[in-house]
């Protein structure tokens, strides 16, 4: 009997590259904002620091002037990477419903082609057996008539 063949498996195939592409756009897309996220913490450490050490003994007024325009740029820079993250986030999610949506049409192929396998087995099952049998009935007849 034949080996098993899925007609489908050209299709199968490509919606589990669409599954994989889709999975790779969303670890991008989780590379970026986490890169955001990061680069948010830095600057509010340097925020942080820059605020403590503003008014340290032995500043002039010309030392705490730079300090506070090196806050506002901090704060302002902080300000574009919350949006960009947020932007990022969208993206994510975006990507995260496509990867989803992927998934599940090469779940549902995946799932046809098991189902089809299982009916292959059976059917090559039943005539395994049922060959079987003929070969075992076909020597029983010949020791009857003595062949």
């Amino acid at each position: 009997m034949k080996r098993f063949r899925f007609d489908l498996e050209k299709i199968f195939e490509i919606r589990a590259y669409r599954e994989q592409e889709a999975e790779i756009e969303l670890g991008r897309a989780l590379g970026i904002l986490t890169a955001l996220e990061r680069e948010i913490q830095s600057v509010a450490a340097a925020r942080v620091k820059a605020a403590s050490c503003r008014f340290a003994p032995g500043n002039g007024s010309d030392e705490i002037l730079r300090y506070d325009l090196y806050i506002r740029r901090l704060d302002a820079q902080r300000d574009r990477l919350v949006k960009e993250a947020a932007e990022a986030e969208l993206k994510v999610e975006e990507a995260r419903r496509v990867f989803l949506e992927a998934s599940r049409e090469r779940k549902v192929f995946d799932k046809l082609k098991e189902k089809r396998r299982q009916e292959y087995r059976g059917i090559f099952l039943a005539e395994e057996t049922k060959t079987l049998d003929d070969i075992a009935g076909g020597s029983a007849v010949r020791r009857l008539w003595g062949a």
